[in-house]
């Protein structure tokens, strides 16, 4: 069955808007959990622009289901993963400026830099997965790093899929296969909705987990927070 992990960022962005506690990430963590979310994700930045790291600290008491961070493997979240202890850190190849993932890892490029972070969140007993593209021979290189699982950036699927379904998604076919081949399991992220998420993982069932923010959270502006929660479950479960 594949997990439903609700990112939050966007209820921080809106609470950062007016500065205070309201909208508060931790009640809505915990009513995201209550509603049948899998797990919650987050994903601070060095300006704090939306999550802070204290935000991090906060969620850390509260998420029960399984807590996913991304970001980045600066010196800084490095440290916040290692004391906070997280179920899954989710690496990223975002720089401070970059407004949204936007690009999987070039394992090849970084290679040895990242062998050495994913070595010691391991030994830490974190799980780690790595923000991926859908080239074979960077995702070969992630399977021979250490990590557990790879991300599937999903933003040109979503892209594609309301042209040609069948061609946005057969790229991501291809990787997961191969992640499956190498050992890897396999999370997705990115873009989707619930116009596209039932045809992706209809077509890619042994996905262990999907992260979703942006639309989730526009949802709810119009569904309420509890029917989007569902509603998006639904869309995976149904296959």
């Amino acid at each position: 069955m594949t997990k439903l992990s609700v990112n939050i960022n966007k209820i921080a962005t809106l609470r950062n808007a007016r500065g205070g506690s309201i909208p508060n990430v931790v009640k809505a963590a915990v009513d995201i959990q209550n509603f049948g979310a899998d797990g919650i994700t987050v994903h601070p930045r060095p300006d704090g622009r939306h999550i802070t790291y204290n935000d991090v600290r906060d969620l850390k008491k509260v998420v029960h289901t399984e807590f996913n961070i991304e970001g980045f493997p600066s010196e800084n979240f490095v440290k916040l993963i290692l004391e906070t202890q997280p179920d899954q850190v989710t690496l990223v190849p975002d720089g401070p400026e970059v407004l949204t993932s936007n690009a999987g890892w070039d394992t090849i490029k970084n290679e040895s830099f990242l062998t050495e972070v994913v070595s010691l969140f391991n030994k830490a007993g974190i799980r780690t997965s790595l923000f991926m593209g859908n080239d074979a021979n960077k995702i070969e290189k992630a399977g021979k790093i250490g990590t557990h699982r790879i991300e599937l950036y999903t933003e040109s699927y979503a892209k594609g899929y309301s042209r040609d379904a069948h061609q946005a998604i057969k790229p991501y076919l291809e990787s997961a296969s191969l992640a499956l081949k190498l050992g890897l399991e396999l999370n997705a992220g990115h873009d989707l909705d619930l116009k596209n998420l039932g045809y992706f993982k209809e077509n890619i069932p042994y996905l262990k987990e999907v992260s979703i923010g942006h639309a989730l959270i526009s949802d709810a502006l119009y569904l309420g927070l509890n029917n989007a929660v569902q509603m998006y479950k639904e869309r995976l479960h149904s296959y």
